[in-house]
């Protein structure tokens, strides 16, 4: 085995024993930290487009899974029913699950209550783009962590590395378990992961990401970080905010208000 083969493998096994890690909480845990928006730009930068989202789950309806609904149907995710073949691009996570490394001691009824809207974060620093052997989940000049299912050979390094959890694996063809196709975004085949892909597909059209724009609640704010001037830099600045796992330092794209 050549030195640069050699190199390669320990620093895929490296980037899928961090999540491994992370998810299995060997990594010490930490208080909720509040979003350090130094990292973003101080004024717009032509071609420094950096796609963000901001959930206020207190605009966020109880037992409403709208989002959810748009998200997998435009996507054509499939629903085979049983949570051992589960395919999610966005789902709903209890606040102990979505914000492991917080300060749970008696929690108050609210927060034991709450389901929090989760997806891939879009890191500015994801550890899934280093782990994977192909590049076929790569980090585009958006922000947007993407993935290229031709390239995907199925090894799953890429979910060991996610310490979010936000990543599925298509055990079986999808396709049976699609009760109506949509003509907006292909399929895929067997042997492959996906996840959220901001709706890039929708972007390039100039719209919204399919959940905001079936939010009742309009719990969700997308737009460009590096933008001081748009709606979700003003909302940040005028809101604490939280991210998931801030203590990584995978620098998450998406944001919320408790």
């Amino acid at each position: 085995m050549n030195q640069q083969r050699r190199d390669f493998l320990k620093k895929a096994s490296l980037g899928a024993l961090a999540g491994i890690g992370a998810m299995s909480g060997i990594i010490p845990t930490f208080a909720l930290e509040k979003t350090d928006t130094s990292v973003f730009s101080d004024r717009p930068q032509p071609g420094k487009t950096r796609w963000g989202m901001l959930i206020d789950t207190r605009n966020c309806r109880e037992g409403c899974s709208e989002c959810v609904a748009a998200c997998h149907a435009t996507h054509n995710v499939p629903d085979f029913g049983d949570s051992k073949n589960e395919v999610k691009w966005i789902w709903k996570s209890p606040y102990e699950q979505a914000f492991p490394t917080s300060s749970l001691q008696l929690p108050s009824r609210q927060l034991q209550e709450l389901d929090v809207l989760t997806l891939c974060n879009h890191c500015a620093e994801p550890p899934c783009t280093k782990a994977c052997p192909t590049e076929a989940t790569f980090k585009r000049w958006d922000g947007i962590v993407a993935m290229d299912y031709h390239r995907c050979i199925g090894c799953r390094f890429c979910m060991a590395a996610c310490p979010y959890g936000s990543r599925s694996f298509n055990w079986q063809d999808p396709r049976p378990a699609i009760s109506e196709y949509s003509d907006t975004y292909p399929t895929r085949e067997r042997g492959v992961v996906e996840k959220c892909n901001f709706c890039s597909e929708r972007l390039v059209k100039g719209q919204q990401p399919a959940c905001v724009e079936a939010c009742p609640g309009k719990a969700i704010t997308f737009g460009d970080l590096n933008d001081p001037a748009s709606v979700i830099r003003t909302m940040l600045g005028d809101n604490e905010t939280v991210q998931r796992k801030p203590e990584l330092g995978t620098l998450p794209s998406v944001f919320y208000i408790i």
